[in-house]
């Protein structure tokens, strides 16, 4: 059966992937997507998301905005990336979708309270804000979630900082909260996700299906190049979101270990670093995964084919 995922997102040119993915596998029954301020504003993030919406043909399914900062810190975005609109590249069209009233937390903890336990798995790609809201609102759902498997961090490597990784860092009190909530939770972090890598080929083979979808991937992958060789000094960029998403679908293609994982909060130059104790073996109990190593083929085919089983929606 299709694994159920809410994915939290903020998109962002990888959100974007990850969500064509999500829609697009056969392996994945996206049940909700909800938005948090990350990439760039909340207003910008989850129009963005709409508008994917649109392209990829997802409907029938809800969409809630979420946190528009931070649980105690200032707003920070990564204009840099991903531009000023947070997507910048592709000429998206008008969504059409309307969002849920609910606050992107609500409509996670009722998803998750509605579900059998251990039916959701949440998958959140963005700051982890509107995950620890909901925790804070319904403790219960950790007993009911599958798993957290969630893009950030990184055992070795950082982005944002010399050690901490953009979705951390910016909200490091809420990572805080999910990785020590007690539920399964598996930090797909820099280690991997710098593995995936938009190379030519991997492009060449989705501007080859030929479809609305893969246009717009294409013109996403051409200006996260772009701004990703430019600011950080990739030759191909690192396309990370979807990796957590890909996690779900097969995580035979990831190498992932337990280890315990804890959240710098207050260090002057390691703020939101993600400690991840890979010494020995992981203590009896460990319920945090950290993953290491992609297998970068297997990844891609399944990007691709979902973007393939996307066909071309109608955008009239």
């Amino acid at each position: 059966m299709p694994t159920k995922i809410i994915l939290d997102c903020d998109p962002g040119h990888d959100d974007a992937i990850a969500l064509l993915l999500a829609w697009g596998s056969s392996e994945i029954d996206l049940v909700a997507v909800t938005t948090v301020g990350g990439n760039q504003t909340i207003e910008k993030v989850t129009r963005n998301a709409l508008s994917i919406a649109r392209i990829a043909g997802i409907a029938g399914i809800p969409f809630a905005r979420g946190a528009a900062h931070p649980l105690l810190r200032p707003v920070e975005v990564a204009g840099e990336i991903h531009g000023d609109s947070g997507l910048d590249g592709p000429v998206l069209p008008e969504p059409t979708l309307e969002l849920d009233p609910r606050h992107a937390a609500q409509l996670i903890i009722d998803t998750v309270m509605a579900a059998e336990p251990g039916e959701i798995t949440l998958v959140p790609t963005g700051p982890l804000t509107n995950i620890a809201l909901a925790l804070r609102l319904e403790p219960a759902i950790v007993d009911r979630v599958r798993e957290v498997v969630l893009m950030g961090g990184g055992a070795h490597l950082g982005n944002w900082s010399a050690v901490a990784e953009f979705n951390i860092v910016v909200d490091p009190e809420a990572a805080a909260i999910v990785f020590e909530a007690g539920w399964p939770v598996t930090m797909v972090g820099l280690d991997l996700t710098h593995q995936a890598l938009a190379t030519d080929d991997v492009v060449a083979a989705i501007r080859a299906i030929g479809t609305g979808p893969a246009r717009f991937a294409d013109e996403v992958m051409d200006f996260f190049a772009s701004s990703y060789k430019e600011v950080q000094g990739f030759e191909h960029p690192p396309v990370h979101d979807p990796c957590a998403v890909a996690y779900v679908i097969d995580p035979t293609i990831v190498r992932a270990v337990p280890a315990p994982i804890v959240v710098e909060m207050r260090g002057e130059h390691t703020l939101g670093m993600t400690v991840v104790d890979l010494r020995g073996p992981a203590p009896a109990g460990t319920r945090t995964k950290v993953a290491l190593e992609l297998d970068h083929a297997r990844f891609w085919a399944l990007v691709i084919d979902a973007i393939r089983n996307l066909g071309d929606p109608a955008l009239s």
